[in-house]
């Protein structure tokens, strides 16, 4: 079951980054929401809000290692209560749609913007690995053990 959720997010992630850069990308920006969010075409060659640009080779490394990690984990668990299951598909689908861009174009497409706030422009695949993240977190701090006592 966790392969076919990893597979849906990653082609939804490369779904809406193909229109991204088929479409969006002549326009560079359109308007939703005026002065609150737009799609608007971006080529991140950085991490996360774009922090170390140009670090491509580390960014496909450092995925790898962290999706190996996670499908071990995943396949080798067989108690995995469902809230932590499914935050660790999210990331996993997540890093895999970034990875996927990385190394066919050298950098992630990202087009959501909210313009309100001039938040850094993401994609989906970002969007997949911070509610995976948040998912995780509220699980290890708030679950996690609590479930014997």
């Amino acid at each position: 079951m966790a392969v076919v959720i990893i597979f849906i997010m990653v082609i939804i992630d490369q779904l809406i980054k193909y229109w991204a850069s088929t479409y969006l990308k002549p326009k560079g920006s359109i308007p939703v929401i005026k002065n609150i969010f737009s799609f608007t075409y971006v080529e991140n060659r950085g991490a996360a809000f774009g922090i170390l640009q140009n670090q491509r080779w580390l960014f496909i490394v450092l995925t790898i290692v962290i999706c190996i990690g996670i499908l071990y984990y995943l396949y080798t668990e067989d108690n995995m209560p469902f809230i932590f299951r499914i935050s660790l598909c999210l990331v996993l689908g997540g890093a895999i749609g970034n990875l996927i861009d990385r190394i066919k174009n050298g950098y992630v497409v990202d087009m959501f913007h909210i313009t309100f706030i001039d938040f850094p422009v993401f994609n989906m695949a970002d969007c997949f690995v911070v509610v995976g993240t948040i998912l995780l977190a509220y699980y290890l701090l708030f679950i996690e053990g609590k479930e014997f006592k």
